[in-house]
């Protein structure tokens, strides 16, 4: 059926910064319609990130909301809710040694089909702190020189994850999702294939060296590339949590941060992702 005028929410997105992010109002994202979701789809290609305050999302929800993108991801090593092996647990309090997402990165790239979006739901947040800041590879692909694009054009890189699961869950290599910690190859420039706008697709945490290029040639590009992306205010925004938030991001378009600056504070929630496509 046709999706008229009068069937739709009024909704409202606000830009948070000129290149990305939106905060949206007027959506329940555990009862949403289809005309509505039309709506924060179409803020969430434009934006890239998209923030919705005060949101109840028990797992069931969660993962329908997801299926409204695609088929669910399962983290390879990380621990799940009891019953919803696609919800990840994202939990830090005074008896963390260490959390996830202190650092600049793009979700489990490490994967042939890295998540191609990431809906993390946190109903508990310190009172100060433990903010989530986030970068447009697109914006930081588009400031390179044109000499630079056209060296990568061509170039592919291997994103590895042993290093960054080993011991952070507790989880051994036999007894993660597919029996050894993923590894992938993928292109430096990935492109949207919905948009068809092109991105960056290097991350400090997994992309570990680029096909072809000596040793030492391959650690300078990917220095300086992540430096590129990590180090200009301009490609980023910031988001500040309240208690029940929901930040859902393109995972093929941007990276993100979060900040564990809360410590012996707790700071807990949920996490979907959503299988995307071989990056192209």
């Amino acid at each position: 059926m046709a999706i008229t005028e009068s069937d739709r929410a009024t909704i409202t997105v606000t830009p948070v910064s000129p290149t990305l992010g939106a905060e949206v109002t007027g959506v329940d994202l555990a009862d949403l319609d289809d005309a509505t979701w039309e709506q924060v789809a179409a803020a969430w290609a434009e934006h890239l990130v998209l923030f919705f305050r005060d949101q109840e999302l028990p797992p069931d929800a969660h993962e329908r909301l997801g299926r409204r993108i695609g088929e669910l991801h399962v983290h390879p090593a990380a621990p799940t809710v009891d019953g919803h092996p696609n919800v990840m647990i994202i939990h830090a309090d005074e008896r963390s040694k260490v959390v996830a997402g202190n650092g600049w990165h793009t979700d489990v790239s490490c994967d042939e089909r890295p998540p191609c979006a990431t809906i993390l739901h946190l109903p508990v947040v310190p009172e100060v702190g433990g903010d989530t800041l986030f970068i447009s590879t697109e914006a930081a692909y588009e400031a390179l020189s044109q000499p630079m694009k056209d060296f990568l054009a061509d170039k592919v890189a291997v994103h590895e994850s042993a290093h960054v699961y080993r011991g952070r869950y507790g989880t051994e290599e036999s007894d993660s999702r597919d029996g050894r910690f993923p590894s992938a190859i993928h292109p430096v420039v990935r492109t949207h294939p919905v948009t068809g706008r092109k991105a960056l697709y290097v991350n400090r945490a997994f992309t570990t060296r680029i096909k072809g290029l000596a040793p030492n040639e391959s650690r300078a590009i990917l220095d300086l590339l992540c430096d590129h992306i990590e180090h200009r205010p301009e490609f980023q925004c910031r988001f500040s949590w309240t208690p029940r938030a929901v930040a859902m991001w393109d995972n093929r378009s941007t990276q993100h941060y979060a900040a564990w600056d809360y410590y012996p504070q707790t700071r807990s929630g949920r996490r979907v992702s959503v299988v995307g496509e071989r990056p192209f």
